[in-house]
């Protein structure tokens, strides 16, 4: 017996050689289900966190803490900034700035339209496909498609779909005898067609997402709703809509994530840093004043204003998931 328990001794981790292990009525011992002393635990596992941590803590928050820094100062081209004199001019100058007003001003245009049609067109979809259509994958493919493409191919597509004398979109127009456009050059035309092109692009993602919560509500509920008597558009519209809340709300955030990383499809319109007129955004503007006209102070400012703005859009979303417990 006695060698028994000195195997039995020697196989638990953190036992001394004082410790004599208890049999129990079970034949086991008090010391089955020790856990490893917590400074053990932790240490062991240092070698799975911490690089990550640093890393990420580095070259994220570590950049926009100075990038934060760097818009208090004003660094002008590669100079060395003056951290001596720390103020929000940079702040102050673009609230004066009639540039950064309407780049505000399209961001939000281009935030709240993108959003809300790709979710009205992915709702739409998804209701169709839920009425389980023949190649149903085939059409969800079709849809999901747009979304792998990148944003810069995603625009030299649509210059193309765009262009005056040849494209598409004047084809179509031309022969509904609505005559031709300049889309692109047009400012009052140009936002319109980028909220165009990338509702086609996303309301593939919006449609997947309400796709999975359509299918995720018993069909109970819809047979409930056939029997007392609802047609198809009241049990949609204040039975099954209602239970998709969870789904908008996601679809929204990273919709609304996607349209403020537009920079690289403006971008590509023109392959400039001067976007055509009436489609300039905070990413575009932050980006020219850096590199093209070396504001570097000033566009570190606006960076931080994006960064908040998308703060703003993700907070609520993650505080909502931690009051749902799936946080």
């Amino acid at each position: 017996m006695k060698s028994i328990l000195r195997t039995v001794r020697s196989a638990v981790p953190g036992l001394s050689a004082d410790d004599e292990p208890q049999l129990r009525a079970d034949g086991g011992t008090a010391t089955e289900g020790r856990s490893l002393p917590v400074s053990r635990e932790f240490i062991g596992s240092l070698p799975f966190w911490l690089p990550p941590f640093l890393v990420v803590g580095l070259f994220v928050y570590g950049a926009i803490a100075w990038n934060a820094l760097i818009s208090l100062t004003d660094l002008r081209a590669f100079n060395d900034p003056n951290y001596g004199n720390l103020d929000l001019e940079m702040y102050t100058r673009a609230f004066g700035d009639p540039l950064f007003v309407a780049a505000l001003r399209n961001t939000f245009v281009l935030l709240i339209a993108f959003t809300a049609v790709c979710l009205v067109v992915g709702l739409v979809l998804a209701i169709l496909l839920d009425q389980h259509v023949r190649f149903e994958n085939t059409f969800r493919t079709i849809y999901l498609l747009p979304m792998s493409l990148s944003f810069v191919v995603t625009a030299q597509f649509w210059l193309w779909m765009y262009n005056f004398e040849n494209g598409m979109v004047n084809m179509i127009t031309s022969t509904l005898g609505l005559g031709k456009y300049h889309w692109i050059s047009n400012s009052k035309l140009v936002l319109g067609a980028v909220v165009f092109a990338l509702i086609w692009q996303f309301s593939g993602y919006a449609m997947v997402v309400y796709l999975a919560g359509l299918r995720a509500i018993p069909n109970e509920h819809f047979e409930a709703a056939r029997v007392d008597g609802a047609s198809t558009l009241k049990m949609y519209w204040r039975v099954i809509i209602p239970q998709l809340k969870g789904a908008t709300i996601s679809a929204t955030v990273v919709l609304m994530v996607f349209a403020l990383k537009a920079f690289d499809f403006i971008f590509s319109l023109n392959g400039s840093y001067y976007p055509p007129k009436g489609v300039d955004i905070l990413s575009t503007m932050m980006v020219r004043q850096a590199f093209a006209q070396n504001n570097r102070a000033y566009a570190a400012a606006i960076g931080i204003m994006l960064f908040l703005l998308a703060l703003a859009i993700v907070a609520p979303y993650l505080v909502y998931q931690y009051r749902r417990g799936e946080l």
